[in-house]
């Protein structure tokens, strides 16, 4: 057999595992990719920089023959099975001190296992997030490595050198123990799913005082450019100069409104409940992608009930301004709920996740990335164990600031009938958050009336049932 030569394999020649792989050779690695498909190890051996080391084989055993020692090599397969699968495959070939890495959207727990599992047989197992997408993984995406600490420090250079930078300084960090690094990029995801259903929800309410696609362009555009500096918000103000190859219509005109996903943001809802911690912004994001698929239900029920005719006096400019300011509070909630759950997370799974470093890999490659990022990264610096960064008083002047115009929007989104859950989720977070005695002291007394369930006193310490009706 050939001598190892290569820094870095891949298995799965995708989009994704092609241009990372492509990246690495751009920054001067030797790369190796497998995949079963030939016309996968050819698209990556044909889009190679010239003179760079990139190499694609059809046999696993090759690739990691050909892998120099200690071996560093990633999947980017699908999540479940298929990671189980590649493993099996894997440890009869790998030896001990090996790293293998798994950059896929897989299950914190699954990765816990796995880092358990191989951990017993000598070789390291991290899990990787790896956001961005295809032109991120090729030019520089946000890396959320977590597990094995020996193999990261085997790996880092490479990585470093491959992320984002932001004033030089690499988006990517070892972000904590077993599963962080997957538990991160799920989190990362279920605030995406946020902050993509907030910008929904501000495309209709501006849609209801009449802007025209050329109009939402501009407004967006401009959003960009100031406090609401973002990937999604970029990205969005292009989306409505597109035009429909097939028809003379904007495309986003003739888009379907039936949203999909791949489940990671259920994922963020399902563990939120587990920890226990509040995230109802990205739970509301998650229900309404699911109220999304019932198209033939809610155009029957659009027949059945009248849209509130509301008087809307408000002038254009007026309504922008307030939508934007609805809009950065909405967004500021959503970091500050997925966060939260970080901070507790840590705690509870024993993860050691390090708010500080999370805030720093997310400000460039990443779909969240923005300004906003740079806020919490000063907050954080100054009080790591912060619980919620919006106990924050630099968060909390910008809260502040939007509040008023945020309940105008919520409050005109109810009266016109306008699905507008996301906002309004975000708002009563907030009014809850910053109550000091919340009604559910009533709560307690039903749950003790009708099961006995106890209840704590003001006055006294310990628990207490009374007999009801007595």
């Amino acid at each position: 057999m050939a001598q190892s030569v290569f820094d870095f394999g891949m298995i799965g020649l995708g989009v994704m595992g092609r241009n990372l792989l492509l990246n690495m050779a751009d920054h001067g690695f030797s790369v190796i990719g497998f995949d079963k498909d030939s016309t996968k190890t050819g698209a990556l051996e044909s889009a190679a920089t010239p003179g760079t080391t990139v190499k694609g084989v059809a046999e696993l055993a090759t690739m990691v023959q050909l892998l120099q020692s200690p071996r560093k090599l990633m999947m980017l397969v699908p999540a479940g099975q298929p990671v189980d699968d590649v493993i099996e495959s894997l440890i009869p070939l790998l030896e001990k001190g090996d790293v293998v890495i798994d950059g896929g959207n897989s299950h914190y727990t699954d990765t816990v296992r796995r880092v358990k599992y191989l951990r017993e047989k000598g070789i390291h197992f991290m899990g990787m997030g790896v956001s961005g997408g295809e032109k991120g993984a090729r030019t520089g995406p946000s890396i959320m490595p977590g597990g094995d600490k020996a193999a990261y420090e085997k790996v880092r250079p490479m990585l470093e050198a491959i992320s984002a930078k932001v004033n030089n300084t690499p988006c990517v960090a070892y972000l904590g123990t077993e599963g962080a690094g997957h538990y991160v990029k799920m989190v990362h995801n279920g605030i995406e799913y946020s902050i993509m259903q907030l910008i929904s929800e501000a495309y209709a309410l501006l849609q209801h005082a009449g802007l025209d696609n050329d109009r939402l362009h501009q407004v967006f555009k401009t959003w960009n450019e100031g406090a609401l500096q973002s990937f999604l918000v970029e990205i969005t103000a292009d989306i409505f100069l597109q035009k429909d190859d097939k028809t003379s219509a904007r495309l986003v005109d003739v888009i379907s409104d039936k949203a999909g996903s791949k489940g990671t943001g259920k994922w963020t809802s399902q563990d939120a409940m587990e920890l226990p911690v509040a995230i109802p912004v990205i739970d509301t994001a998650v229900a309404m992608r699911t109220i999304s698929a019932y198209k033939e239900e809610r155009v029957e029920a659009a027949k059945i009930y009248n849209k509130p005719v509301a008087s809307f006096n408000t002038d254009t400019e007026t309504w922008i301004k307030q939508i934007h300011d609805a809009l950065y509070f909405g967004v500021i909630i959503s970091y500050a709920q997925g966060l939260a759950m970080l901070h507790q997370a840590s705690k509870e799974l024993k993860m050691e996740i390090p708010l500080p470093e999370v805030v720093k890999v997310w400000r460039g490659g990443c779909i969240i990335r923005s300004t906003l990022l740079e806020v919490y990264m000063k907050a954080y610096s100054a009080s790591p164990d912060l619980p919620n960064i919006l106990l924050n008083k630099e968060v909390a002047n910008l809260i502040e600031n939007a509040l008023t115009n945020t309940r105008t929007v919520v409050a005109q989104a109810a009266q016109s009938g306008i699905a507008a859950a996301g906002i309004m989720s975000a708002l009563g977070y907030f009014d809850a958050y910053r109550t000091e005695r919340m009604p559910t002291n009533l709560v307690q007394a039903q749950r003790d009336y009708f099961g006995a369930h106890t209840y704590q006193r003001t006055d006294a310490t310990g628990s207490f049932h009374t007999v009801w009706g007595e």
